[in-house]
């Protein structure tokens, strides 16, 4: 059965796309088949991994307001073991399409629901904000990832989305957990950057991933040419971040051979 997680924060600029794509591609180089459900009508997660061309009418939005089986939709990435289901500008128009359908908090769980056994991780890329279709993901994953950039108003937002999470958790999914809290954008040689991995792994009870994601160049370079930065540049030290935060996840999870640990500079 398929573990579904979303990637999510509703403060802008936190690195949830750069990780919902990273991780998918981590995952998948780890021989895990990965599905990547992009939540964003940016649809970045979709042209992030080279898919640019328009989905109109078959993609997310056509699965949540007009009933499209979503093996339809499902496209792949052109990387092995990894699959998206697509977004479009279309979707920007669900959160106000699905105000008056019938149990329109679960109209994505019910997407999933059928197809989440074909992959062993469903990830799911979150839109910056706290509205209906992110609702939709939090009911309908199994557990949350945070990302939080290394700063003091990352902070301020993240007490935000666990109320919000707390909140689902008491009325929507109760089954709904905090997989963890992964830093982002962390530059060592700035003072703040420290100051805030100090005071989160001290206040929060949480999981916080002992990997933490630095700032990379060939991250932020990588989407230019539609690839994860695995595929970018295998060597980069944001390869190696994701690499190990794919990996702990899988430990979490009890999905992987602990004798066969990988170990990346």
């Amino acid at each position: 059965m398929g573990k579904i997680i979303a990637i999510a924060n509703q403060k802008g600029g936190v690195g949830k796309t750069t990780t919902s794509i990273n991780v998918s591609a981590a995952l998948s180089i780890l021989e895990k088949r990965v599905l990547l459900v992009d939540c964003d009508s940016q649809a970045n997660a979709t042209s992030g991994l080279g898919h640019k061309q328009d989905f109109s009418g078959k993609d997310l939005y056509s699965c949540l307001i007009d009933g499209v089986n979503p093996k339809n939709v499902i496209i792949e990435s052109g990387i092995e073991n990894l699959f998206i289901l697509p977004s479009s500008i279309d979707l920007v128009g669900a959160e106000i399409e699905l105000v008056n359908v019938e149990n329109r908090e679960f109209r994505l769980k019910k997407i999933l629901d059928a197809i989440k056994d074909d992959y062993d991780y469903v990830i799911i890329d979150c839109l910056p904000s706290l509205g209906l279709i992110t609702i939709n993901a939090l009911c309908a994953s199994d557990s949350v990832i945070i990302p939080v950039q290394c700063e003091i108003f990352s902070l301020e937002g993240l007490g935000k989305l666990k109320d919000t999470i707390h909140l689902v958790q008491e009325n929507l999914n109760e089954k709904l957990k905090i997989e963890g809290i992964v830093l982002s954008m962390y530059d060592k040689r700035l003072r703040m950057a420290n100051l805030v991995i100090q005071e989160l792994r001290s206040m929060i009870k949480d999981t916080v991933f002992e990997t933490i994601i630095h700032r990379n160049s060939k991250i932020g370079e990588a989407p230019s040419v539609g690839l994860p930065v695995i595929h970018y540049d295998s060597s980069s030290k944001g390869s190696a971040n994701f690499l190990n935060l794919a990996y702990e996840i899988l430990v979490q999870n009890d999905d992987a051979d602990l004798k066969d640990k990988l170990t990346f500079n």
